[in-house]
């Protein structure tokens, strides 16, 4: 239990026993409340053994009576129910006060704990000992992209829309906005709405935007019947809306510009009242997206400038180096062109950067070379040729396209928890390794460090310290059912959700977090926590772990569990050397 929590309930214990002791010292009766006196009243020894059962309202007036007898009973039950309006309201607001007075002496306590952004997390208990082979994906996991690649997206996606699906030439005066929307979001494409979506399949209010505009609550209740999404209605397993499912989840980055140019075309539409069905909306700005990618011409811009489109290129060299350096079997499987990924590991590593590599498999089509059988191994030239020999063995310095990992694993024996495969996309590049192969995951998540260091600012750690000491106080004192009580409750109440919103503004006005909806995690979330064993920021951080280390998850109490013991941090999470005579430090 956190400081807050423990000091908490000693507190209403304390005032509420204090009530007790001012109601009956007023009326003739001696209530001892420590252990030194030497004597203790039958009522004084009956509240102390039982009041932590009556403040949760499990001791019942019943049992009081038995126990104490009428006379006493009634003396008990007056403590709290014979109290003034006034009284009542003047006690909560003395909680509340003393509350909010300890939550902020916790402040330079647990800002002093703030979190590595270069940490791995673990969902799952994972030794690096155990890994011989180590297997990528390219985009955003050897190769990361600057913002400017999302634009490029963008208005290549929006002129494809305009010229060869004659959407009006005014969309051209929409521009890509960076910071609009967060990736996991789900779309509904029959009623072109987008949203966040706990991961209990409720939509969090105040995240569902139609076009550039929020939709109100009431709205979003109406259309839905409420805040649940069926699972009938939601995404498929890979979140695409097929065979009958009317939701899309958008997981990878390269989505970001996808969102984007939806909810852009959608408030063009609106903006001039034109009547459009979102279905074909929806379908149009997909093939426009897919053909910046397949036709090739988001691969040429990015070869032609680099510099201005790929970062972190000394990070992945470094980490390639290590494990090659140990010994390590790695491979890469991607579903872009060679060329492409040519040009950028060249950029990023060197020439000699295919010597790193084990096996190269390109133009992989992904996640159907996870369940395909049907589709062989190719050998490709570095000029882009394709040979039609049989392959018999995917060796050392040779490119090969498509194929599947049934071939893949015939072929190489790397099999099970030796082997351990890093990627962005939760669905396409780490849930059939997992769940049917039993390979070891480990998630890329670049939104991590934005994050955590948002989460390391006093004002976030302010803001969550008293929304959790207040909700404390609301799941407490919700007991108190009189009039005055519950007006002082129900000003808590609206106080909290407010803070709320906040915290949800303070990572992204529209969405708020990547990985939460207030309290519960985000669809995201789970699928996250079930498909990577693994996630970090960027593969960089590897390098501060040895190739002995074990990874362990929290601990964290189930919600029947006691909350009594130390709540365990992954390692190097907190602030501290985690590794003899390295230090890490906050970018």
């Amino acid at each position: 239990m956190t400081p807050l929590s423990l000091y908490l309930c000693s507190l209403l214990k304390n005032n509420k026993l204090l009530i007790c002791y001012n109601y009956l010292h007023t009326h003739g009766t001696t209530l001892h409340l420590v252990d030194r006196a030497p004597q203790k009243t039958r009522l004084a020894r009956l509240l102390e053994r039982n009041f932590h059962a009556v403040f949760r309202g499990r001791v019942t007036g019943k049992v009081l009576a038995q126990q104490s007898g009428a006379k006493n009973y009634r003396e008990a039950t007056m403590c709290t129910s014979s109290a003034s309006g006034q009284d009542m309201t003047n006690w909560l607001w003395s909680i509340y006060n003393e509350t909010k007075k300890q939550t902020e002496a916790l402040i330079p306590v647990i800002s002093k704990n703030s979190v590595n952004p270069n940490t791995i997390f673990a969902n799952n208990e994972m030794s690096l000992h155990d890994i011989e082979i180590y297997g990528f994906d390219y985009d955003y996991t050897l190769a990361f992209y600057s913002r400017h690649l999302h634009t490029l997206i963008f208005n290549i996606a929006r002129d494809i829309l305009i010229q060869e699906h004659r959407y009006p030439e005014g969309l051209r005066e929409y521009e890509y906005i960076p910071n609009f929307v967060v990736r996991g979001l789900h779309y509904d494409v029959q009623k072109a709405l987008l949203m966040k979506i706990d991961a209990f399949h409720y939509i969090q209010l105040g995240t569902v935007y139609r076009g550039l505009h929020p939709v109100p609550d009431k709205e979003v209740i109406a259309m839905y019947e409420g805040c649940h999404v069926p699972l009938e209605n939601m995404s498929d397993f890979y979140g695409k809306s097929s065979h009958g499912h009317t939701m899309k989840q958008f997981m990878d980055i390269f989505s970001l510009p996808e969102m984007n140019l939806l909810c852009c075309v959608n408030d063009y539409f609106m903006k001039h009242n034109i009547d459009y069905e979102p279905v074909h909306l929806y379908k149009d700005v997909k093939a426009a997206i897919g053909d910046v990618h397949v036709k090739g011409i988001m691969y040429r811009a990015v070869e032609a400038d680099m510099e201005n489109y790929i970062s972190y290129g000394e990070q992945t060299h470094a980490v390639l180096k290590k494990l090659y350096e140990d010994g390590k079997k790695m491979f890469l499987i991607t579903n872009s062109p060679f060329d492409f990924v040519d040009r950028g590991m060249n950029y990023i590593v060197g020439k000699d950067w295919r010597d790193l590599f084990d096996i190269v498999i390109v133009q992989a089509d992904k996640p159907g070379f996870f369940n395909d059988r049907r589709k062989p191994f190719r050998r490709v030239t570095d000029k882009g040729v394709l040979h039609w020999d049989r392959i018999h063995k995917l060796e050392k310095g040779k490119i090969y396209k498509q194929g599947n990992l049934y071939e893949f694993l015939r072929l190489t024996g790397w099999r099970g928890s030796k082997v351990l495969y890093f990627g962005d996309h939760i669905y396409s590049d780490l849930a059939d390794l997992t769940l049917k192969h039993g390979w070891r995951t480990g998630a890329i998540i670049p939104e991590l460090r934005k994050e955590i260091k948002i989460m390391n600012t006093e004002q976030y750690v302010h803001m969550m310290t008293w929304l959790q000491g207040l909700t404390g106080l609301i799941e407490h004192m919700q007991v108190h059912r009189d009039p005055a009580s519950q007006a002082v409750v129900q000003e808590w109440i609206k106080e909290r959700e407010a803070m709320r919103s906040q915290t949800k503004d303070i990572f992204n006005s529209q969405f708020g977090s990547l990985f939460r909806t207030y309290h519960n995690p985000t669809y995201f979330s789970r699928r996250l926590s079930r498909f990577a064993d693994i996630y970090m920021a960027s593969l960089s951080c590897l390098l501060n772990y040895d190739f002995q280390h074990t990874f362990f998850p929290r601990r964290t109490p189930l919600q029947h569990e006691s909350p009594f013991w130390p709540e365990q941090t992954s390692a190097g999470a907190l602030k501290m050397p985690f590794i003899p005579h390295r230090t890490t430090t906050e970018e």
